[in-house]
């Protein structure tokens, strides 16, 4: 279980930490937080279309474990 995961079962606020994470490093090394700053949009636009990659094939193979699985629960349902 990754650590995000963990704190968000316990009720931590992610947007706090993530907060607290870059006041922490623009403190330590204030040009490598600006470029985080400044970076993290270009790279969230680059990635999109691999999360609708993604979001596309788990919807594909949701729907191929379906038809699968359909005989199965017709004749569960008998």
């Amino acid at each position: 279980m990754s650590v995000a995961a963990k704190l968000r079962r316990k009720g931590t606020p992610i947007p706090m930490i993530k907060l607290l994470l870059f006041c922490i490093l623009l403190f330590l090394c204030w040009p490598l937080a600006l470029a985080a700053l400044v970076l993290y949009p270009i790279v969230w636009i680059l990635s999109l279309p691999f999360r609708l990659v993604g979001i596309t094939l788990t919807g594909v193979f949701a729907l191929v474990t379906a038809i699968f699985m359909l005989p199965v629960r017709v004749l569960r349902a008998v």
